[in-house]
């Protein structure tokens, strides 16, 4: 899929210090530079790609968006700090279900040096608002694995609420299968959350 057929099915979504733009084939070099900021393909709580993963990887996405099903995200800094231009992670929609008016944010992953800064705040924000404001939807879920406290506080920080744990809910690379948390933000819960994440990024 090339850079004009991607723009068609997917935006940029530009903030002040990061840039969600549309996964491209030819990422896979500066993706798999992210990821080894860190080794996060060795990872065994998510799925990060590595040099032996990358193509595979990109290739389902970019199926996905085909489908309609998925809208995947490069997520570039774009503020002061020394990374500013650089790739430094991966999100995306998916599970887009247009009929019923929901989606789930996940796939994301954060270069070492890029977490605990405003990058996930930020990116989250932009996904959230596209969501609600521009896709009009009532119902955006996120999903992560049981064991991974890290993931579950930073979803429970931008306003989310956890509904349950959903058992075997997948069976992770080295077999283990896993129980995973769901946690949702619907339309109702959308104009406080926002104003709560204006008011953190503000704060920056």
């Amino acid at each position: 899929m090339n850079e004009i057929s991607a723009e068609s099915m997917q935006p940029t979504l530009t903030g002040s210090s990061v840039e969600l733009q549309p996964l491209r084939e030819d990422h896979a070099q500066a993706l798999v530079g992210a990821a080894a900021d860190g080794q996060l393909w060795n990872l065994k709580l998510t799925v990060v790609p590595g040099p032996a993963s990358i193509d595979a990887y990109i290739a389902r996405a970019l199926a996905g968006r085909a489908a309609g099903t998925v809208m995947p995200f490069v997520i570039v800094r774009r503020d002061e700090s020394a990374q500013s231009g650089r790739i430094v992670g991966s999100t995306r929609f998916w599970k887009i279900d247009r009929a019923n008016r929901k989606l789930e944010i996940g796939h994301t992953w954060l270069a070492e040096s890029a977490q605990r800064s405003t990058v996930n705040t930020e990116a989250k924000y932009l996904l959230l608002r596209h969501a609600f404001d521009v896709m009009q939807c009532v119902r955006v879920q996120f999903t992560t694995d049981e064991l991974n406290d890290k993931s579950r506080a930073a979803i429970l920080r931008i306003g989310a609420k956890q509904e349950g744990v959903v058992r075997h809910e997948r069976i992770m690379p080295d077999g283990r299968k896993r129980n995973s948390v769901r946690f949702s933000i619907i339309d109702d819960e959308w104009p406080a959350v926002k104003a709560m994440l204006e008011a953190k990024l503000a704060a920056r």
